[in-house]
C-alpha cells in the first residue's frame, strides 16, 4: 500500500510539494528548495540549483547524522570522494571485492572501516593541498603500523617543552 509522504517543518505541515531528489542513487532525499520545474520536449525536467553544495551537505549528514551507512549510502559517498571501488578499497587497507560486497549489500560494513571512509569523506571536503599532506602523514603512520614488529615495544619518552609535552626525537 502506497501512502502518501507528508512533510513537516517545524510542526507546520508544508503545503507544496517536496521534489524528491532520487539522481542522487539514494532513496531517501527530498528538496524544499533551490531547483527548478521545467517543461521540455521530453517531458518534466528539473534544475538543481548549486548542486556540488547540495551534495556535500547530503555527505556531510551521511557521515555525522546516521548510524550505520546503507550499501547505497556507502556507494554516494565512494562517488562523491571520486575514487573507484578499488581506490577506496586500497585506502582502507581492503579489497575492491569487499567494497563491492558493502555497496551490494551482501557483506555488512565492519565499524572501524564505516569511521574510516566516513573520516575520508570529511578529508575531502578540505581544500586539496591541506588533504593531501594530512592524508599522506595519516597513510604513512598507518603503514609504518602494519610493518611494526608487534612482539618489541619501543617505550614511549615524552619531554616537557614551552608548547606543552610532546614526544621526544
Amino acid at each position: 500500500m502506497n501512502e502518501a509522504r507528508r512533510f513537516y517543518r517545524k510542526d507546520h505541515e508544508i503545503e507544496t510539494e517536496p521534489f524528491h531528489y532520487a539522481m542522487c542513487g539514494l532513496d531517501d532525499v527530498y528538496l524544499m528548495n533551490g531547483f527548478t520545474r521545467k517543461q521540455t520536449a521530453h517531458g518534466e525536467g528539473v534544475t538543481v540549483s548549486d548542486i556540488n553544495g547540495l551534495h556535500r551537505a547530503i555527505g556531510l549528514t551521511l557521515i555525522k547524522d546516521r548510524k550505520v551507512l546503507t550499501p547505497k549510502e556507502l556507494r554516494f559517498l565512494r562517488r562523491e570522494m571520486d575514487y573507484t571501488q578499488a581506490e577506496l578499497a586500497a585506502k582502507i587497507g581492503q579489497s575492491s571485492q569487499q567494497v563491492a560486497r558493502w555497496e551490494k549489500g551482501t557483506s555488512e560494513i565492519p565499524g572501524p572501516a564505516e569511521r574510516l571512509i566516513r573520516f575520508l569523506y570529511a578529508l575531502s571536503l578540505l581544500p586539496a593541498d591541506k588533504s593531501a599532506a594530512l592524508l599522506k602523514t595519516l597513510m604513512k603512520s598507518m603503514d609504518s603500523l602494519t610493518k611494526t614488529d608487534e612482539t618489541s615495544t619501543p617505550p614511549m619518552v615524552f619531554e616537557e617543552t614551552e608548547k606543552g609535552w610532546k614526544r621526544a626525537a
